[in-house]
Formats: C-alpha cells, sequence, structure tokens
C-alpha cells in the first residue's frame, strides 16, 4: 500500500509498505479518504522532536476514511463505515480515560504522525475506542477537519473559555484552520466576533466568512483598534494561539474578568506577564492542549447541522510538500486537506 513517510528534515517520501495485518481483537482497520494539513505536520517536517521518534515515520495527524475491516469483539462498526480516528494512543483505562478526559491520558504513546506513524496511508487498525463515526451527508474532506481542527476550537472554546452567546470574542489568525473554525462556531452561536489577519486578501474573507470586525495586524495594532470596538471595554473572549507577538496584546484586548484561552505559540514560547494587571484585571487564562473524544463527536454534530470547515485548497497526495510549504509561509486561508 501507499505511505508517505517523513525520512529527515523536510525529506518526505510516497513509499510502498506491506498492507497491516487483519484487525486484532478490538481494533478496526481504517482506509484512509482524506487527511487535513495543520502546524503539527509543519512542525515535524522542519525536524522537531526527531531524538523522539523513530525514522522512517508515516505522516498525517488528521484524517477521514472508512471501516475497511472489523476485528473480533467490535460492536457498532461495519465494513463501508465513514469514521475520524482520534489520533493520540491513549492508554483507555487510567483515570482521565475512564473520565472522557482522553488529552489528559497517563500513559499516551504519543501523537499519531509525529512521534508514531499517522494517517497518510492507504490502511490503518486502531483501537475501535479510537474511530468515532462520521454522520450522513458529511465530504470525507470535511470530516477530516473534524478530529483535530475543529475539536481542538471546541475544547478551547466550550471546555475551557465556557464562552456563551451573546459575548465578544477577539480571534487571532482568523484565516488559519483553527482560527477560521472559531469564527464559523462562535458566529452561529450569536458572538461578536473581531479577529486579526495579516494582509488586505484574508481581511476581505474573514468578512465574508461573517467576522464583525476585521483588523490587519501589520497596519494597525491590534489591541488599540479592539478597545475602540469595544468602547475601550474589552472582549470577553481571547483565542489566543500565536504566542509570544501577541500575548501583551491579547491582555489589553480583554474586559475586566476576560477570558484568555490559548493553545499555540507559532510566534514564540516565552514572553513576560505585570502579574498586577493579572490579578487587578481578574483575568482568567486558560491553557488548552488537545481535545476529547467527546469533543470531535460535538464537531461532527456541528458539520451535520451546516457548520463546516473552510477549505482553502484539496491536494493529491503527491503534493503534500507542497501543502506544507504554504502552511508554513501562511499562504492559506482556512484548511488544505490531501485526497486519498
Amino acid at each position: 500500500m501507499r505511505a508517505l513517510q517523513l525520512l529527515g528534515d523536510r525529506k518526505l517520501e510516497l513509499s510502498e509498505i506491506d498492507n497491516p495485518p487483519a484487525p486484532g481483537e478490538g481494533e478496526v482497520q481504517i482506509r484512509t479518504k482524506a487527511v487535513a494539513l495543520n502546524h503539527i505536520d509543519v512542525w515535524g517536517w522542519r525536524g522537531m522532536a526527531f531524538a523522539k521518534r523513530k525514522m522512517p515515520v508515516v505522516v498525517g495527524a488528521e484524517a477521514a476514511g472508512e471501516i475497511a475491516a472489523v476485528g473480533a469483539g467490535v460492536t457498532g462498526f461495519k465494513v463501508g463505515d465513514p469514521v475520524v480516528p482520534y489520533g493520540a494512543m491513549t492508554c483507555g483505562h487510567c483515570k482521565y480515560c475512564k473520565e472522557g478526559k482522553d488529552n489528559l491520558c497517563e500513559n499516551v504513546n504519543g501523537l499519531m504522525g509525529f512521534h508514531v506513524d499517522g494517517f497518510a496511508r492507504d490502511l490503518y487498525n486502531i483501537p475501535a475506542r479510537l474511530a468515532i463515526k462520521v454522520p450522513a451527508g458529511i465530504k470525507m474532506t470535511d470530516a477530516a477537519c473534524a478530529p483535530l481542527t475543529f475539536a481542538t476550537v471546541e475544547h478551547m472554546l466550550f471546555d475551557n473559555a465556557k464562552l456563551l452567546p451573546g459575548e465578544t470574542m477577539l480571534v487571532h489568525a482568523g484565516g488559519s484552520g483553527i482560527g477560521s473554525a472559531a469564527i464559523r462556531i462562535g458566529k452561529a452561536m450569536g458572538v461578536t466576533i473581531i479577529t486579526t489577519v495579516g494582509d488586505d486578501e484574508k481581511a476581505a474573507k474573514a468578512k465574508a466568512l461573517g467576522a464583525d470586525h476585521v483588523i490587519n495586524y501589520k497596519t494597525d495594532r491590534f489591541e488599540g483598534a479592539v478597545r475602540k470596538i469595544t468602547g475601550k471595554k474589552g472582549v470577553d473572549v481571547v483565542f489566543e494561539h500565536t504566542g509570544a507577538e501577541t500575548w501583551q496584546g491579547s491582555l489589553l484586548s480583554m474586559r475586566k474578568g476576560g477570558r484568555l484561552v490559548t493553545c499555540g505559540a507559532t510566534s514564540g514560547p516565552t514572553t513576560t506577564m505585570n502579574l498586577m494587571q493579572l490579578f487587578q484585571q481578574q483575568y482568567k487564562i486558560f491553557g488548552s492542549f488537545g481535545f476529547t473524544i467527546q469533543n470531535i463527536k460535538s464537531s461532527l454534530e456541528k458539520m451535520a447541522k451546516g457548520i463546516l470547515p473552510v477549505i482553502d485548497s484539496e491536494l493529491d497526495l503527491a503534493n503534500f510538500s507542497e501543502g506544507l510549504e504554504r502552511l508554513e509561509k501562511r499562504r492559506v486561508f482556512g484548511k488544505i486537506v490531501v485526497r486519498f
């Protein structure tokens, strides 16, 4: 079967490898139909965490497919069912797994596509508990954006920030995969959206997507614009994932008692913070990593109701590197999806 393997720093090779064995007890075998690209793919491609994994490694951290075979003891799945996989090899038996807090698993065995073989291959076996059915009517290219992109947003906005209808939210990098998803999900529930983008073309697209206010952070200080838009009150929630470059401005954009939720640091992982500002303004700051299986189910339910991901482009497997290069250079609005 085909498998796209990372051999080293920026070295991808489309190879033929052996088919997986028949699924074992409690496992399902999935045939890949689409893989969605993410910054974690870029990080791996650029060489992060090489010391923690054995090369070559099959890439692809987010995907959708269909059941190709069912192992002994598995119920609830049949051949042909559309599914998405949970991308972390959780243990399934620790305290957190049993509580449905999959992203806090105490014995996780790596992220697929980063530490261990991922989804950019024709077939793979996973525990059936890590497969989630896709509701009828959702395209595979859309479903492929649920088990990481939409699920990350779900965990950030609802498990952590507790976003409510009628609130105002600042979404950084509205043209990114999770940024565009946050705009769509927020607008669907009646949230006023302020978003930042890096150029006028993305500004027009973000406005068309439903953002109420769009700020080009390269020409305007976004924190000043946010204070002006909100009548100096600030926003209820900041959706932060860009890191050091925007951190101080994000704090200044919040109202008293506001919530900031962050899941990334693409502009740098280190910053300083005024502790008096933190406690005097009574900010609430949430670190958000990963997501739960329930977040994926909730994401698919939203897609079934018509809240779909923004697809920038669809590529063939042979053009996977092209997609990574565009993502790295931020020449994308929404998601890049690779068809199988």
